[in-house]
């Protein structure tokens, strides 16, 4: 990439690479998060460095990262415990009761071309460079560390090859691997009949089984996303590293059993927006926006 911009190659090239790139920007941050879950290694030690170093190639501190991560995995599928490392999501009911100004926000958060366009470049350029709600010391000490550690990799690259030059080959590699990650990490839970519950009945087994997705993705995907496709699995038992999803699949029938979203059915998902929680289903706006019609011919 650095030879075809210097070199004045249509750009389009560059961005023909970028995406390559992003692919692998993809399975190293797919290593970085099987550091968190301290599975990469057997050596702790071993995957805090990783961790540390993955996280500045992949804009993402390791501590805070970690943090909000282990949240998301006790969080899950909870209906009283929503809004850590997931994707907002509102019930009908929640949605319906919400003034026009919060329902339009929230339209608008979860348009796809907000969601993996602005939204997926500002998550890991701008709010990733802040610490988690929460978040201790050591995860505050870890975002300053990787932020530093960016700034250095900029001046780097300023004194080396200039500063738009840089700009060129990080920002599209960042902007679109970072599209291509929160699009995986939506497919995990956003499906039609994903599994939520209120916290008394809450069921982590049922996250894993019913709220997380088997995301079958074509051999070459399944390798620059690290088999974090298998999710389901990955609910169920976080301590087994990425690499050894595919094996856990094929050896145990009840992880088979799981129905598997395609790359082709993994669309139909953009549509959902809202849980309805008498229906324990993802409905679409335009859905709603339909039984709302039929409600008001059947009052009149």
């Amino acid at each position: 990439m650095l030879h075809t911009v210097q070199r004045g190659y249509p750009y389009w090239i560059t961005l023909a690479l970028a995406v390559v790139a992003a692919g692998f920007m993809v399975r190293i941050f797919i290593l970085f998060h099987d550091c968190c879950h301290g599975s990469f290694f057997t050596s702790r030690r071993a995957n805090t460095i990783l961790g540390y170093v993955s996280g500045i190639v992949t804009f993402t501190p390791f501590e805070d990262w970690r943090y909000a991560h282990n949240l998301h995995h006790a969080t899950a599928g909870d209906l009283d415990r929503r809004g850590v490392g997931a994707i907002r999501t509102m019930t009908k009911e929640e949605y319906l009761a919400a003034p026009t100004r919060k329902r339009l926000a929230y339209r608008i958060y979860r348009n796809p071309f907000v969601l993996f366009g602005p939204g997926a470049a500002l998550l890991f350029l701008f709010f990733q460079r802040f610490s988690s709600k929460g978040a201790g010391k050591r995860e505050r000490n870890s975002v300053v560390f990787t932020n530093l550690a960016l700034l250095l990799v900029a001046g780097a690259a300023t004194w080396t090859i200039g500063l738009q030059t840089y700009l060129l080959i990080q920002l599209p590699i960042i902007v679109i691997g970072g599209s291509l990650g929160l699009w995986l990490f939506y497919i995990q839970h956003q499906f039609e009949n994903a599994y939520w519950a209120r916290h008394e009945s809450w069921d982590p087994m049922k996250v894993a089984l019913e709220g997380s997705s088997y995301f079958k993705l074509p051999k070459i995907l399944q390798w620059f996303s690290g088999n974090i496709g298998l999710h389901h699995i990955h609910h169920v038992r976080p301590s087994i590293p990425n690499y050894n999803l595919q094996q856990c699949y094929d050896e145990i029938p009840g992880f088979q059993a799981v129905k598997a979203i395609t790359l082709r059915t993994s669309f139909r998902s953009l549509r959902l927006g809202l849980y309805d929680a008498k229906k324990q289903t993802m409905i679409s706006f335009r859905s709603l926006a339909v039984l709302d019609a039929e409600n008001k011919a059947t009052a009149i």
